[in-house]
């Protein structure tokens, strides 16, 4: 009984946490949107790029989600191990959101003051998104 328990709380903190990431990144990102558009209209679709990629870790939270629930359903003894790997990419995936979200607004701000550092932002806010993916990848391999 205690293992399913972990396992259904480490469904559920694999999936909130990688939304709440998604969340308070995109959002991030979304108020120097806001502000840059004041500034530098025409650049709106280059702000809205970078305001959406912190959303890929929500995503690959749901993905978790789901491969860990037919884990879950195949082996309801796996609880604890599921708890382990949700908690652990969960964390993962909100961490590299929160901070993707912090090197996206700060690309959007050097856009909106002129700066061609676009295509630099996509490369720097890439690299917290590597981390996500390592850990799907790890959930995947368990």
């Amino acid at each position: 009984m205690m293992e399913t328990v972990l396992g259904y709380l480490g469904l559920g903190l694999v999936l909130s946490l990688a939304g709440i990431g998604s969340a308070y990144g995109t959002t991030i990102a979304g108020n120097a949107a806001e502000g840059a558009l004041k500034k530098k209209p025409e650049g709106s679709g280059n702000y809205m790029v970078l305001s959406a990629l912190p959303a890929t870790q929500g995503i690959y939270g749901f993905v978790a989600f789901f491969m860990l629930l037919s884990k879950m359903k195949a082996d309801p003894a796996a609880g604890a191990v599921i708890f382990g790997i949700g908690l652990c990419v969960g964390l993962v995936c909100m961490l590299s959101a929160v901070r993707q979200g912090q090197v996206c607004a700060n690309g959007i701000v050097g856009v909106s003051q002129g700066h061609n550092v676009f295509t630099n932002t996509l490369i720097y806010a890439a690299l917290p998104e590597f981390y996500a993916i390592l850990g799907l990848v790890g959930a995947l391999m368990c």
